[in-house]
């Protein structure tokens, strides 16, 4: 009798035949998903035509001069609410910035005034009034003798 041998192929080669046969049959199952592909196609391309044949007679039943003026209507409109909004913003903040500054400003006059009413001149400005008219003596300078020539020879 022969002698049988037992032999067994690397793991990795096991892989590949798996994968092979896995993709076998899906491509066999390829035919009837095109068929299906096909079929949703032609269902939507009937629906896209449907629905531009309806676009296409809604564009021809269309007023284009009234939509053109419904459209100027409504920019002229929205720029002025655009305007309104804008000038109310501004004005708030004008008004805010009126209450910050306003109240420091007039505050700060209040004291300044009454500082001003109720101050006398002070005695160091009276003394520098009356040096200011006094004339100065203005200090000579001193005249140096100019440098004799070197007799270097």
């Amino acid at each position: 009798m022969p002698e049988q041998t037992k032999t067994r192929l690397p793991a990795p080669l096991y892989a590949a035949a798996g994968a092979g046969d896995l993709a076998y049959q899906q491509l066999r199952k390829l035919p009837a998903l095109v068929d299906e592909l096909g079929e949703r196609a032609t269902a939507s391309l009937r629906a896209a035509n449907t629905q531009a044949a309806d676009l296409r007679e809604k564009a021809n039943t269309t007023d284009f001069d009234k939509l053109r003026d419904n459209a100027a209507s409504n920019a002229v409109a929205f720029a002025q609410v655009a305007s309104e909004r804008a000038i109310a913003a501004y004005t708030a903040l004008v008004a805010r910035g009126e209450r910050v500054v306003g109240t420091g400003v007039v505050n700060a006059a209040d004291v300044v005034n009454a500082d001003i009413e109720t101050t006398e001149e002070p005695a160091a400005i009276e003394a520098a009034q009356a040096a200011e008219a006094k004339p100065r003596k203005r200090v000579a300078a001193k005249k140096t003798a100019p440098a004799k020539p070197s007799t270097d020879k």
